[in-house]
């Protein structure tokens, strides 16, 4: 297979992909990644950068994701935000590890935000529900159902009052 052959080929499996924590908050749009190929204060930048880059793109599509590579003695972040403002993080001397902390705490949703954001999802995508905040508004809209009755009056014999005898049958009256 040719997706297996590289440096380290594990990092283009969905499995690998899948398995970050890393989602952005919807605030960042641009984030680039600064840093030289040698050097041992680049070391944790350039070893984030292959590891955990390709995740970071994976999970978050709507973000633009940039590296300058030896254009900076010192390694850094810049995230840029939607409302034109930029957070500047200095990665010096930090081991990757120490760097995807620092991610995920400035950065990153926490894990009540993408637990609200997974049950908004699962209510989003069942065609059952309808109502507020769903796909549907009303069940009237699945083809197959009664119409709504402030469109398409219902017949007087599925009507409660009128099944049941309580109301007086006047036709010329709700026609």
């Amino acid at each position: 297979m040719p997706f297996m052959k590289g440096p380290a080929p594990v990092r283009r499996t969905l499995q690998y992909l899948n398995s970050s924590r890393l989602y952005l908050k919807p605030w960042v749009r641009v984030l680039s990644l600064n840093y030289n190929i040698k050097g041992e204060n680049h070391a944790g930048a350039k070893s984030f950068a292959f590891w955990h880059l390709a995740q970071i793109q994976y999970k978050n599509p709507e973000v633009q994701v940039i590296t300058f590579k030896n254009l900076t003695p010192t390694p850094f972040i810049r995230a840029f935000l939607n409302n034109g403002k930029e957070i500047l993080m200095d990665i010096d001397r930090q081991s990757k590890d120490e760097i995807v902390d620092r991610v995920l705490n400035t950065l990153c949703k926490t894990q009540q935000e993408l637990d609200a954001d997974r049950a908004f999802i699962d209510i989003q995508s069942n065609p059952a529900h309808f109502g507020y905040g769903c796909s549907r508004h009303c069940i009237c809209e699945i083809p197959g159902q009664v119409p709504c009755p402030a469109v398409v009056p219902l017949p007087y014999t599925w009507r409660g009052k009128y099944a049941k005898g309580h109301a007086e049958l006047d036709e010329t009256k709700f026609v």
